[in-house]
């Protein structure tokens, strides 16, 4: 933990707020998050996938294709990744940290577009970007008094289209469907249309009028960031993005079986919940390609509202813009058994992170080093020219961006009942008895086999080195 700090703190003081006189010329940020993306990308290695703009995307910037959320769901994700700092495990987790400012302002650190608010950027959020797409609470999610990230935007939109109110939105269907019993919902769909017969294609809309807005504004910097709902549950797209999956060939589903003994599975509750036609993708192999195909399909939609931002961008203010895109965890797709994101497996945790702007080197270059969503904080304001602040417990990434073979970190997450780190050889899941999972990636076994009753001091090396993070934590 002193070494990431002492990092944290040099980068905080090579960095320098620019003077008020040279406001315009410090760069814009328009930052992408996208739902449940696995990083299973064309860009990323998967071929199968069609994912032309976020592959285009990556060939002006840096791969990063072991970037690790911190918690695998999406408010804590989104809890991490606005703030730079661990925290609570729920999706209540910004709630929580409102509540806190609500009490006490002088308590709670800003937040990531504070901060950017803070020195002379205008911030806007469009989508789902906090767990709450728009921003509110409320019985409808609508709420003006409920808000989750006070003092952070002048702008929290989420248009809610034909889906009545953000909650509608977030878990809509074709043409204004909304999820009153997930029972009676279908957990895949694809109907014939424009994009905007799903969430997505109403909010798109409104970021692209957002950007237009912000782009003519040339007195100061925008922080824009815009929330893409899919591939979210249930997964509905237009059909034009099923068809070319229909004869498309997917790779077999690595380790598909239940793990043996105690671990850290969880039985899919989201996706069961859903409308399923009394079919289950663990013991119907029809099914479970169907299901794999329709994921598939509300990715190459997501693609493709990641291409309308980035046409519009392209003739606006992208020559003076970084461009980040980051999922907020993973999903499995039946690797354990799992269809869901709940668990602290790979499949959970590692996803998508894209960097790009406009001086980086070698772009299109991946690199392998292990990242964090705490890192993106420090590595947008080191690359805007802001002081980094001292309360962010990541570190920049800017070494990587200029040199894709410097060195990453180990990464850690959490759920409330169990945390894990991951090293470039292994990942330990301590659970709060005491209980050990010891996974080794050097293997062909991978986190399938337990080896933490044979490896009882590399189990004590990594438990340190997990606690030596833990005192972070607001869990």
């Amino acid at each position: 933990m002193r070494t990431l700090l002492s990092v944290a703190a040099a980068v905080a003081l090579s960095c320098s707020t620019v003077p008020d006189t040279a406001m315009d010329t410090r760069p814009n940020i328009l930052l992408i998050a996208v739902d449940d993306l696995r990083p299973e990308l064309a860009s990323f290695g998967a071929s199968y996938i069609r994912s032309p703009n976020i592959d285009s995307l990556a060939s002006t910037g840096r791969i990063f294709r072991n970037h690790y959320v911190q918690a695998p769901t999406c408010g804590a994700s989104r809890y991490t990744l606005l703030t730079g700092r661990y925290g609570g495990a729920s999706n209540g987790a910004l709630f929580g940290r409102a509540a806190k400012l609500k009490d006490d302002l002088g308590s709670v650190p800003p937040s990531m577009p504070a901060w950017f608010r803070q020195h002379g950027y205008t911030t806007v959020s469009v989508g789902k970007v906090s767990h709450h797409p728009g921003g509110l609470g409320g019985e409808d999610w609508d709420d003006p008094l409920q808000q989750e990230m006070p003092n952070s935007w002048d702008r929290h939109l989420l248009p809610a289209g034909p889906w009545q109110h953000p909650r509608g939105w977030m878990h809509g269907l074709a043409n204004g469907e909304i999820r009153v019993d997930a029972a009676d919902m279908d957990v895949f769909q694809a109907k014939e249309g424009p994009d905007s017969i799903y969430p997505d294609g109403v909010s798109i809309d409104e970021a692209l009028r957002q950007l237009d807005q912000l782009t003519s504004d040339s007195d100061k910097p925008f922080f824009l960031a815009v929330g893409i709902l899919r591939p979210h549950l249930p997964f509905g797209a237009p059909s034009a993005y099923l068809e070319p999956y229909s004869d498309t060939e997917l790779p077999p589903t690595p380790h598909p079986a239940k793990p043996e003994g105690r671990s850290t599975w969880h039985a899919s509750g989201e996706f069961m919940k859903y409308n399923r036609w009394n079919r289950d993708p663990n013991t119907d192999a029809d099914f479970a390609l169907e299901v794999r195909k329709h994921y598939a399909a509300c990715v190459t939609y997501a693609d493709a509202q990641v291409g309308r931002l980035m046409e519009r961008l392209e003739r606006t203010a992208a020559e003076n813009t970084i461009v980040i895109l980051w999922g907020d965890h993973g999903w499995h797709l039946g690797e354990h058994a799992i269809w869901g994101k709940h668990a602290l497996f790979e499949e959970s945790l590692r996803s998508p992170l894209i960097i790009s702007h406009g001086n980086i080197q070698n772009p299109g270059a991946p690199t392998d080093a292990m990242v964090e969503t705490l890192d993106v904080f420090p590595t947008l304001c080191d690359l805007a020219g802001l002081p980094t602040p001292d309360f962010v417990h990541g570190v920049s990434l800017r070494p990587l961006l200029d040199n894709p073979a410097s060195g990453g970190h180990p990464a850690i997450a959490y759920r409330r009942e169990a945390q894990t780190i991951r090293t470039e050889t292994h990942r330990l899941i301590l659970h709060e008895d005491g209980y050990a999972e010891l996974y080794d990636h050097t293997s062909d076994a991978k986190e399938t086999k337990n080896i933490a009753a044979a490896n009882a001091s590399l189990v004590e090396q990594l438990t340190k080195q997990l606690q030596d993070r833990l005192d972070l934590l607001e869990l």
